[in-house]
C-alpha cells in the first residue's frame, strides 16, 4: 500500500506574520508622524515666541539707546483726567508742556522700526514698525503700521496691527481693553498718549473702514466714528488661533508731550 505524502501548508502563517508587520511599521510611522505634529506645534506655540519677543525686546532697547534716554514707563491717569479725556470731543487732544498733539517728523522706510507702543493694562511693551508685512514686521514680534493711515500724533487714524498667537503675539489679549484704557506711542521726539474708546469685537477681515481716516466698520455700521479726530486703531485675528475675523479696538489722543 502507498503511503500518502503529508502535506504542510504554511500560507496562512505567512499571511499572518505580514498582516503583524504592517500593522508595526504603521504604528511606527503613526508615532512619527504624532511626534512630528508635536514638534511642530511647539515650535509655533513656543520657539516662534520666544524667538520674537527676543527680537523685539532687543529693538526696543535699541531705539531707546538710539532715543538718547531711557523710556518712561506711564503711569494710570488719575479718575478725573480719564472722565475728561472719554468725554474731550474728537479732534482735541490735550496737550502737556504747551505743545500741540504733532505730527512724526519723518516718513519711516518700508519694515524699519520707529517707535514703541506700551499697553499697561496688558503688559505689552513692543516695537513699531513701517509696514505689516509678516517676513518684515509681524513674525519678528513687532507691531506694524498700515502705511496708508496717520503717523502718530497726526489728525487721522493711527493704524496698527500685530500677531494674536505665536510670533511674539503681541496683540493676544487686546480683548480685555476697556474704555479709559491708555495706549502710549513713543517716537524719537514726543510721546503720545491715546485713550482706549470702543472695541468691535468681531468684523469681516476686508472691513477697511475699521482703518480709514474717520474710522468705522463697513460691516457693523453702528461702530466707528463720525467725525475727524486724532485716532489709533489696534488690529488682530479672532477667534485665537485663526484668521477668520477680526478684533478692533479704536482709541482718541488725549495728550502728547516731548521725550
Amino acid at each position: 500500500m502507498r503511503r500518502a505524502i503529508p502535506v504542510v501548508v504554511r500560507g496562512g502563517r505567512g499571511r499572518r506574520a505580514w498582516v503583524a508587520g504592517g500593522l508595526w511599521a504603521g504604528a511606527e510611522l503613526a508615532v512619527t508622524f504624532g511626534l512630528l505634529v508635536l514638534l511642530l506645534v511647539a515650535h509655533q506655540l513656543w520657539w516662534t515666541n520666544r524667538e520674537a519677543r527676543a527680537e523685539a525686546g532687543r529693538t526696543v532697547h535699541s531705539l531707546e539707546r538710539e532715543w538718547g534716554a531711557d523710556a518712561p514707563v506711564p503711569s494710570a491717569a488719575p479718575p478725573d483726567e480719564q472722565v475728561g479725556a472719554r468725554s474731550a470731543p474728537a479732534g482735541t487732544p490735550r496737550a502737556s508742556g504747551g505743545k500741540a498733539a504733532g505730527a512724526a517728523k519723518a516718513t519711516p522706510r518700508w519694515d524699519q522700526a520707529y517707535a514703541v507702543i506700551r499697553i499697561p493694562r496688558i503688559g505689552i511693551t513692543a516695537p513699531i514698525a513701517e509696514g505689516i508685512s509678516k517676513a518684515g514686521v509681524l513674525d519678528k514680534g513687532y507691531v506694524g503700521h498700515y502705511v496708508q493711515s496717520a503717523q502718530p500724533g497726526q489728525t487721522g487714524n493711527f493704524a496698527l496691527a500685530g500677531h494674536r498667537n505665536t510670533h511674539g503675539e503681541p496683540f493676544r489679549y487686546i480683548n480685555r481693553l476697556r474704555a479709559g484704557d491708555q495706549v502710549v506711542v513713543e517716537t524719537r521726539d514726543t510721546v503720545y498718549t491715546y485713550v482706549v474708546d470702543s472695541t468691535l469685537p468681531q468684523t469681516s477681515s476686508g472691513d477697511s473702514g475699521t482703518i480709514a481716516a474717520v474710522p468705522h466698520s463697513e460691516v457693523k455700521p453702528s461702530y466707528g466714528y463720525s467725525m475727524p479726530g486724532r485716532y489709533i486703531t489696534l488690529t488682530t485675528c479672532t477667534p485665537e488661533f485663526t484668521s477668520t475675523y477680526r478684533l478692533v479696538v479704536w482709541g482718541k489722543l488725549t495728550r502728547s508731550r516731548p521725550r
